[in-house]
């Protein structure tokens, strides 16, 4: 016994119709693309002036200062990298980066994991004080905040500079990693502790391994910020006893600029290769940092 099914073959002639029918202009579109490149342009713009700047000679740029450079030069750069208050501020912001960076995450990943996985009396006061910290900026603590460090005996140095800038670094940290914290399974720690494990156990095996794009997100957060940080290097130690070959880049940038005012090409140069390792810094972790705001805001 055969069956028989009677095949609809469809009219080709009314296909056509129907996707031009349904294609449509999107002017929202190209209009949503403009606003995009407006805006890019206006982020890399000027990112790319002092970059090309730097390839300019000072009297090239009094010239024609939207111009390209006419001839290009390295003189600029090779006189930047061949000055040694140049890698002494870099070291300098390195030091403050890294150290900065390190207490941000090692201290916002154990705030956070005892704010989001632990059940105590206050937890939620605790957590509005740290989002109450985003209200709180650096210009008003100004005067405490060195006051403070004088009576510690940390002004002038590097760890008066850490400590801070590490306080004014968890609120954000801490806002982005509960909810990343909190968002996973407490099943995992109900079988971990079937099998044995204690809660440090589960922290450091299974819950940091989770945790990494959020880490790696705060770490990029505070690495950025301190690298490019001004106004607590030059409360804390522009005031000191530090020579100035010892200062971070930001206060570097702004004494070249003071003693070769008039060289504006090696001062562009100065400025751009201070901002590179922060640029590069950013955009190598740039999706790891988009994952973990997304697990943030999922949580």
């Amino acid at each position: 016994m055969t069956a028989t099914t009677d095949l609809v073959v469809p009219d080709l002639d009314k296909l056509p119709r129907r996707r031009a029918a349904g294609r449509r202009i999107d002017w929202g579109q190209p209009f949503v693309y403009l606003i995009a490149l407006v805006i890019s342009a206006i982020a890399i713009g000027p990112v790319l002036y002092v970059i090309i700047g730097g390839f300019r000679t000072t009297g090239d740029l009094n010239a024609n200062p939207a111009g390209m450079p006419n001839p290009w030069v390295l003189e600029n750069y090779l006189t930047v990298l061949g000055s040694t208050r140049f890698w002494g501020n870099v070291l300098a912001s390195m030091i403050l980066a890294f150290a900065t960076t390190a207490g941000v995450v090692i201290l916002g990943i154990m705030a956070a994991f005892v704010i989001a996985r632990y059940d105590f009396r206050g937890r939620q006061g605790l957590y509005t004080l740290f989002t109450a910290g985003l209200m709180f900026p650096l210009t008003v603590a100004a005067l405490p905040l060195t006051l403070l460090l004088r009576t510690l005996g940390l002004h002038g140095t590097y760890l008066g500079v850490i400590i801070p800038s590490i306080a004014f670094a968890l609120p954000t940290t801490i806002i982005i990693l509960v909810p990343f914290l909190r968002a996973i399974p407490d099943e995992l720690e109900e079988a971990a502790s079937i099998d044995g494990t204690s809660r440090l156990g589960f922290f450091w095996r299974i819950l940091l391994p989770l945790s990494k794009p959020g880490l790696v997100t705060v770490g990029v957060l505070a690495f950025v910020g301190s690298w490019n940080g001004y106004l607590l290097p030059l409360l804390v130690i522009s005031t000191g006893t530090l020579p100035q070959d010892l200062w971070p880049l930001p206060l570097g940038v702004t004494q070249f600029s003071t003693q070769y005012s008039q060289n504006t090409g090696a001062v562009l140069a100065y400025t751009s290769l201070a901002m590179i390792p922060a640029l590069v810094f950013f955009l190598a972790a740039e999706k790891r940092i988009v994952g973990g705001l997304q697990g943030a805001v999922k949580g």
